[in-house]
């Protein structure tokens, strides 16, 4: 009688038709699959009539892309290539046995969680109190039931975190023929680190979807000091000194002495006398040995010696250098006294 009662219940429902054939049978058996944005995803629907009949599968879609369905006797596969976002929605396999008819129906739920999670800041300081954002990019969907954020320690949630409010969606900006997606971020309020300090605290984000959850996570290092470590080589050298090296010796690299070799000894050996003895001299070399005599009287412009080139500045210091002229300007003035008074002439002017 039991028996009975369940056999009669079942034909009532229309789940059972004496032979007729079976319900349909779809694979997978989850009544939502998700399926990765840009994936393929194969859908098998079957169904077996009783007796001699043979059932008739196929799928159909409701307002959405199908996709590439290939159906032969009791079987039917729909497959979706490169799912973008306007793939999902149901999708209802319809198979039949003689004059009754099945159906089932599958949602398929395309998502987009690529592992490009970023926070900040970049390091943490212990001891302070700091803000801390999580951010995961290229998302979908983000309903606060399929995305969330936590900060672990370890592969534990931290303590004492403080959740700065909900978390904030915003649409990426879509290339060319892409569909269009979310940057979600994540803030929280951090109190300070206790001690010992953790070496990396991590940002987790999760992502939970029918038949399967995916986390990626993301480390943020812990200084261990309030201050930087001194990079090797950061303190420079000593400066050099202003001082000049020792100067050369002046003794040693002296100019040369203008008073040696003597210079020729002008009255010495005397001119031929072409006159006679005791005769008066002519006017005409007087006014030569004048005029020789008012050559050579040193001029501003031409007072270094050129008996001999003389060290450069860079080789003598400026004391050496005035001796140098002082001596050259008395040798000069000897010279013009003794042609004077050799030559007897009257003074110029």
């Amino acid at each position: 009688m039991r028996r009975d009662g369940v056999v009669l219940l079942g034909l009532c429902l229309g789940l059972l038709r004496p032979g007729r054939g079976q319900p349909l049978q779809v694979e997978p058996p989850e009544p939502v699959v998700a399926v990765a944005l840009g994936a393929s995803l194969r859908l098998t629907c079957r169904l077996a009539c009783a007796g001699s009949g043979t059932a008739a599968v196929q799928w159909r879609g409701l307002d959405t892309s199908l996709g590439a369905v290939q159906s032969d006797a009791g079987r039917s596969v729909l497959t979706v290539p490169n799912a973008s976002l306007s793939a999902a929605g149901p999708r209802v396999c319809v198979g039949s046995c003689g004059d009754h008819t099945f159906q089932k129906t599958v949602r398929l739920l395309v998502y987009a969680f690529p592992d490009q999670l970023s926070v900040s800041p970049a390091t943490l300081v212990p001891g302070v109190d700091q803000e801390v954002a999580c951010t995961a990019h290229k998302v979908t969907p983000v309903g606060p039931d399929t995305l969330s954020f936590s900060l672990l320690l370890g592969d534990r949630a931290l303590e004492g975190v403080r959740t700065l409010g909900p978390p904030e969606v915003e649409e990426e900006e879509p290339q060319e023929d892409e569909d269009p997606l979310f940057h979600v971020t994540e803030r929280w309020l951090l109190p300070p680190l206790g001690t010992p300090t953790p070496p990396a605290l991590h940002c987790q984000a999760t992502m939970r979807l029918p038949g399967m959850e995916l986390s990626h996570s993301r480390p943020i290092p812990v200084l261990h000091s309030l201050t930087s470590p001194a990079l090797p080589g950061t303190t420079s050298p000593q400066p050099p000194s202003l001082t000049s090296p020792e100067p050369l010796n002046a003794t040693s690299l002296g100019p040369p002495d203008v008073t040696s070799p003597e210079p020729p000894d002008t009255t010495s050996p005397e001119p031929p006398d072409v006159t006679s003895p005791g005769a008066p001299r002519k006017q005409g070399s007087m006014g030569t040995c004048c005029s020789e005599i008012h050559q050579a009287v040193p001029t501003e412009a031409g007072v270094a010696p050129k008996s001999s080139p003389s060290p450069g500045p860079a080789q003598l210091p400026t004391d050496l250098w005035m001796g140098s002229v002082v001596l050259a300007l008395l040798l000069l003035s000897f010279l013009a006294y003794r042609l004077r008074k050799r030559c007897r002439c009257p003074d110029p002017g």
